[in-house]
């Protein structure tokens, strides 16, 4: 049987990544020029539109000088983790 995991917080993200770049006082160009994104990918992450490729990710938490999980950890907050399986 498939358990499916509840839908990702895709606002929590949008509003992680939004913290994490305005308490560094930087605007999309600059969040864009030191991940090496565009702009708009940068915008559309941010907005919620999308949430990017692995690398994207990536690209992003380096740029902020912060964990990946700790960027993408919000996309999870308030689930339940799944039990670990017995086989």
């Amino acid at each position: 049987m498939t358990i499916l995991p509840p839908n990702p917080d895709l606002d929590a993200l949008r509003l992680e990544l939004a913290r994490l770049r305005a308490a560094r006082g930087w605007t999309y160009n600059e969040l864009a020029d030191r991940s090496g994104l565009a702009r708009r990918t940068v915008i559309e992450i941010e907005q919620g539109r999308t949430i990017g490729t692995l690398n994207t990710g990536h690209a992003l938490a380096h740029a902020l000088g912060t964990q990946f999980d700790e960027l993408f950890g919000p996309l999870c907050r308030g689930h339940d983790l799944p039990e670990p399986s017995r086989n």
